[in-house]
């Protein structure tokens, strides 16, 4: 399966390298400023993940997405599935996050990823895994520097394979797309919706700045201060923060 057609519109390189130098949080504080999604309930994860090498920072990429089901023998009767699951993220450009929904959760019961995974993946354009499953191979996965956010560890890979691939999945909740831009590091993920990937990095910008002049900067300048005038400048904080956002995007912001 090819890429979305938005390929042509995707943003540059260098424009995700800027994405990762920010946390997850920080690009849905942007996000919700431009989206027209249900900012409670769409985009994010809404069951509770492990990253399993936060040391690594954020990973940003395009999803390529994948279905297994390691409890069912059934599905290693197709010889060719490794190959032509393979063929297909060598086909879709990077940098690239594996999305891969487990069907055997909660209870699963073996890892497609591991050691040689990882390593292949690596070479194949992809920066890490979000997986409603199982990894296994920690400290291989991270010498690979191969990201995983997934449900648990486990021991083996029982009878997995790829079985579909391609296609719209949901992990932890959330549906994700092929071709998706995903934000993902220790707090979760972000799926950004395609006609708000133009504009998320320029949000999460603003919307960081915003803070760091407005109520944060209110809060760590406290030293000497009544606590009738800490609170007079947290209000008037509040309210410059509330007037810049609604200036920008014509929205609160947070409060």
């Amino acid at each position: 399966m090819s890429h979305s057609p938005k390929d042509a519109g995707r943003l540059s390189h260098a424009e995700l390298l800027q994405l990762k130098r920010w946390n997850t949080p920080t690009l849905y504080n942007g996000w919700e400023q431009i989206t027209r999604h249900d900012i409670s309930r769409e985009g994010f994860n809404l069951e509770p993940l492990t990253d399993f090498m936060p040391e690594m920072g954020p990973m940003v990429g395009y999803a390529v997405t994948l279905i297994i089901e390691p409890s069912n023998p059934a599905h290693r009767r197709h010889a060719t599935a490794w190959s032509d699951y393979r063929r297909y993220v060598a086909n879709v450009p990077g940098p690239k996050i594996v999305v891969v929904c487990d069907l055997d959760k909660p209870r699963v019961v073996g890892s497609f990823w591991g050691e040689v995974c990882s390593n292949q993946h690596r070479a194949l354009g992809c920066v890490g895994t979000i997986t409603d499953g199982a990894i296994r191979d920690l400290d291989e996965m991270r010498n690979a520097g191969f990201k995983a956010l997934a449900r648990r560890l486990c021991v083996g890979h029982a009878y997995v394979t790829p079985v579909r691939w391609g296609c719209p999945v949901e992990v932890f909740g959330q549906k994700v797309l092929p071709g998706q831009l995903i934000h993902a590091d220790q707090h979760g993920f972000l799926a950004v919706p395609p006609e708000d990937e133009a504009g998320l990095l320029e949000a999460a910008r603003f919307m960081d700045a915003n803070e760091c002049s407005t109520v944060i900067a209110a809060a760590r300048s406290a030293a000497g201060l009544s606590t009738e005038e800490l609170l007079r400048r947290l209000d008037d904080a509040a309210a410059a923060f509330a007037a810049a956002t609604r200036e920008r995007f014509g929205t609160r912001g947070e409060w």
